[in-house]
C-alpha cells in the first residue's frame, strides 16, 4: 500500500507589515507538529505563502511611491528573515502573486463557473467621492450592526465575530479619508455558497478531526443561512483580473487560500511529483491546515466549498488557535504591547519562544498570554534550572571523571522504566497537538534524571566504586540523549547541540531508549543560561 503523505499548512500571512509575536504563534505551533511528524519518519511537506494583493497592500505603496508588488515583496523579504530566526522549517515559502497562483485561480473559477456555481448580478457599492474610488470591505469601518462596537470592519465584527453586508454598517467612514462613502451600482460575480448547505454540514458532521466548539460555531452561521459570496472587485485594486473582463478583479479571499495549491506545487516542480494527483488529489493525503480564530468563517465554509466545487480534496483537520494577549491585553501598537518578532529576537534567544508557547498550547481554542515575568519563569526555572542544567551536568561529569564514556549498566532500573512510560504518552500528546502536556511529560523525564543523579550522588560514590559511579552517569547520559529527541520539534537548535555533545548525528524518534553503552562523547558546553 503507498504510504499516507501529509501536506500541513499554516495561513497566509498578509504582506502589509512586520510581523510580531502573535503572528508567530501559528507558524511555532505548525512547526512543531511537523518536525515531529518528521522526526517520526512520516512523509510530510510543510507549504505557506505571504497573501499579497488587496486595497490596503495597493493604498500603501501608492503612499510611498511604489508599485503594489515591491511594497509586498519588501514585507515578503521581512517574513521569511523572521521566520527563519525562530526556526520555521518551511518545505516552500512562497506568495500568491506568482504564475503558479494564477494559473489554479483561473483553474477554480472555470470550474466553478462550468457547473454553474459563478453568476453575475448588479450590487450596491460603496465609493468614497473624494478619494475617487470604490471601497472593499475593509476600507469602511463603522458601529457593528449586531453588538454596536465602533471601529469595525464593513464585512466582519472583531469584537463579536458577526458577518454582515457592508451597507448595514452604522455610520461608515473611508478609512482613507474619514469622509463618508455613497452608494453606487457595479456588475460583479458572486460564488453560489448556498448551494453547498448540506455538503458542508455532512463535512462538519462526518469530519473527526475539528475542534468540536468551532464545528458548533459554524453550524451556527448554516442555520442562519448561507449568503453568496461576492469574488470580484472593481478597479483600482491589486489582484488576478478576472478572465474576459475590463476592471475587475478576484477579490484577495478567492485567490488567497489557492495559494496553499500553488505553494504544493512550487515544491512539487523539481521533485518528479504533481499537485494534484500527490496531494490535493491523493486520497492518501491528509490536508492539515492551522488557522487563527479571527479567520474561521473563510476556513470553514468558503474554501471547503470551493474545494467542493472544483472536485479538490478537502482538510482532514483545520486546527484553529486562539489570540496572543500581552497581560491579558490584546496587542496594540499604542498601547505599547505590540511585539515585533525582529525585536523580541534582538532581546531573546528566539528558540525561547517557542518553548514558552509549546508550554501553552493545547488543541483547545484558548488564548495565549505573554508576560515578560511569566516567560522568564518558565525558561529559567523549567527549560534550564531542570533540563539544561541536568544535560550539562551529566555530560560534563563524564569528561572530568569518567574518560568521556558511556559505560555499560543494566536497564533493570526503576528510572529508566519509569522514562519509558513517558515516551509514549508524550508521542500521544504530540500527534494530538496537546504541546502544554508534551511539555509537562518531558519535563517529568528531566526530573526523574536529576531525581536519580541527585539520590545516587556519583560524586560522593566514585571516591570508593567507579563502577557504581560510572552506571549511575551513564544511565543519565541516555536520560540526556532522550531528552534531546523528546524536544526536538519545540527545540531543533537545542537538541542539535546536545546531539553533538553526545557525538550522535540524525536521531529519530525510534532511537529512544537506553541503548547508548561503551560510546566516547565531545566536550560538554552550556547551551541555555538563565534569562
Amino acid at each position: 500500500m503507498t504510504k499516507k503523505k501529509y501536506l500541513v499548512t499554516s495561513a497566509l500571512i498578509y504582506a502589509n507589515g512586520s510581523m510580531h509575536i502573535g503572528h508567530l504563534l501559528e507558524y511555532i505551533q505548525t512547526d512543531i507538529f511537523v518536525r515531529f511528524l518528521r522526526l517520526t519518519g512520516e512523509d510530510v511537506i510543510y507549504v505557506c505563502a505571504d497573501d499579497m494583493h488587496g486595497t490596503p497592500i495597493q493604498v500603501n505603496a501608492e503612499k510611498q511611491g511604489i508599485t503594489p508588488k515591491e511594497f509586498a515583496l519588501k514585507f515578503h523579504q521581512e517574513h521569511k528573515e523572521d521566520f527563519s530566526r525562530f526556526l520555521i522549517s518551511f518545505d516552500v515559502y512562497s506568495h500568491t502573486d506568482t504564475p503558479e497562483n494564477k494559473k489554479f485561480t483561473d483553474l477554480f473559477f472555470e470550474e466553478l463557473n462550468k457547473k454553474g456555481y459563478i453568476y453575475e448580478k448588479e450590487i450596491p457599492v460603496m465609493y468614497c467621492p473624494k478619494c475617487r474610488r470604490y471601497l472593499p470591505d475593509r476600507f469602511v469601518k463603522g458601529i457593528c450592526p449586531k453588538c454596536g462596537a465602533p471601529d469595525q470592519y464593513g464585512d466582519v465584527c472583531e469584537k463579536c465575530g458577526a458577518t454582515y453586508d457592508i451597507f448595514e454598517l452604522k455610520e461608515p467612514r473611508c478609512v482613507i479619508c474619514g469622509e463618508k462613502p455613497e452608494k453606487r451600482e457595479s456588475k460583479h460575480f458572486f460564488f453560489k455558497l448556498s448551494a453547498f448547505t448540506d455538503d458542508l454540514n455532512k463535512w462538519l458532521n462526518e469530519n473527526k478531526g475539528l475542534q468540536p466548539e468551532i464545528v458548533n460555531y459554524v453550524k451556527g452561521w448554516i442555520k442562519k443561512g448561507l449568503k453568496d459570496w461576492c469574488i470580484s472587485r472593481d478597479a483600482p485594486y491589486f489582484g488576478f483580473p478576472v478572465p474576459n473582463t475590463e476592471n475587475k478583479f478576484f477579490y484577495v479571499w478567492f485567490d488567497a487560500p489557492i495559494g496553499y495549491i500553488s505553494s504544493t506545487e512550487k515544491f512539487c516542480k523539481d521533485k518528479g511529483l504533481d499537485a494534484l494527483k500527490d496531494y490535493w488529489k491523493n486520497d492518501r493525503c491528509e490536508i492539515i491546515h492551522f488557522i487563527g480564530k479571527d479567520i474561521v468563517y473563510f476556513h470553514f465554509l468558503f474554501w471547503p466549498a470551493m474545494l467542493m466545487g472544483a472536485e479538490f480534496n478537502l482538510p482532514k483537520s483545520i486546527i484553529v488557535h486562539g489570540y496572543v494577549t500581552v497581560g491579558k491585553e490584546k496587542m496594540s501598537k499604542s498601547r505599547g504591547t505590540l511585539i515585533k518578532a525582529k525585536e523580541f529576537a534582538e532581546k531573546f534567544n528566539p528558540e525561547l519562544l517557542r518553548f514558552y508557547y509549546a508550554s501553552l498550547l493545547s488543541r483547545k481554542l484558548n488564548d495565549v498570554d505573554f508576560t515578560e515575568e511569566e516567560f522568564k519563569h518558565v525558561i529559567n526555572s523549567e527549560l534550564v534550572g531542570n533540563v539544561a542544567n541536568f544535560c550539562y551536568r551529566v555530560l560534563s561529569f563524564l569528561n572530568k571523571n569518567l574518560a568521556s564514556t558511556i559505560g555499560k549498566f543494566s536497564e533493570n532500573h526503576r528510572v529508566i522504566t519509569e522514562c519509558k512510560k513517558e515516551f509514549n504518552k508524550i508521542k500521544e500528546h504530540y500527534q494530538n497537538l496537546n504541546f502544554r502536556d508534551a511539555v509537562k511529560h518531558i519535563l517529568k523525564v528531566a526530573s526523574l534524571g536529576n531525581a536519580y543523579f541527585q539520590k545516587e550522588e556519583p560524586w560522593k560514590v566514585i571516591k570508593e566504586d567507579v563502577c557504581k559511579a560510572h552506571e549511575v552517569v551513564s544511565i543519565c547520559a541516555n536520560i540526556v540523549k532522550n531528552l534531546s529527541i523528546l524536544l526536538q520539534p519545540i527545540l531543533p537548535r537545542f537538541s542539535s547541540a546536545l546531539e553533538k555533545q553526545l557525538n550522535l548525528s540524525g536521531l529519530r524518534w525510534s532511537d529512544l531508549g537506553f541503548n547508548l553503552k561503551d560510546h566516547v562523547i565531545n566536550k560538554a558546553e552550556i547551551i541555555l543560561r538563565k534569562v
